[in-house]
């Protein structure tokens, strides 16, 4: 999987979801290797989407297309400033529900001292996690770079995320997080999207 995380800051927040929507009914049709998008623009107005396709190969025929140079063009009227954009094939997917059943999603960024470790670490005990936190619906991690990553973690809604992390982990679930936060560098950003705009194909 190749995922490409776009974000930046919005003028006009229903104007940037009108542009999305419309992307998803125009032109996701002939995105050829298209999986999906979640995006979203948090309460402080900053835009923030992940883009989830087959192949770098597939992300690049998009990008080549006419009426995808002319659709981020007029997208990209909606932006104060210029877009940032990371791109990477070192995906982590982690899926207990449907995503795009979710009614919240909290997208976090921040960077770590040993990525082959926080991928292992990502990847064990779903089962537990799932029955400890039944309100995530999946998560899907893109690292890049220098052990930066974007993740995104899918809820049923956001009173429920609340709700879950209140509750103390069973030992062998805290010391797996425990480990994680250890190799954190610095404090991740959180990009909390109550109004997630959630897009597959059809």
């Amino acid at each position: 999987m190749f995922v490409q995380v776009i974000q930046g800051q919005v003028t006009d927040a229903e104007q940037a979801h009108a542009s999305l929507d419309r992307w998803a009914e125009e032109l996701a049709p002939n995105a050829k290797g298209w999986l999906g998008t979640t995006a979203g623009v948090t309460e402080e107005g900053k835009f923030i989407a992940l883009a989830r396709f087959e192949s770098a190969q597939a992300a690049q025929q998009n990008s080549q297309q006419p009426a995808q140079d002319q659709w981020w063009k007029d997208f990209s009227a909606n932006l104060d400033g210029e877009a940032t954009f990371h791109e990477t094939e070192d995906v982590v997917v982690d899926l207990t529900g449907e995503p795009d059943a979710a009614g919240f999603v909290q997208v976090m960024q921040g960077k770590g001292t040993d990525p082959d470790r926080a991928r292992e670490l990502m990847s064990e005990d779903s089962d537990a996690w799932a029955g400890f936190r039944p309100e995530i619906l999946g998560s899907e991690a893109a690292m890049y770079g220098d052990g930066e990553y974007t993740m995104a973690m899918y809820f049923t809604s956001e009173a429920e995320a609340r709700e879950g992390e209140k509750k103390e982990p069973p030992p062998e679930l805290k010391a797996q997080m425990d480990e994680l936060n250890s190799m954190a560098v610095g404090m991740p950003t959180f990009f909390d999207l109550p109004h997630p705009w959630l897009y597959s194909p059809r």
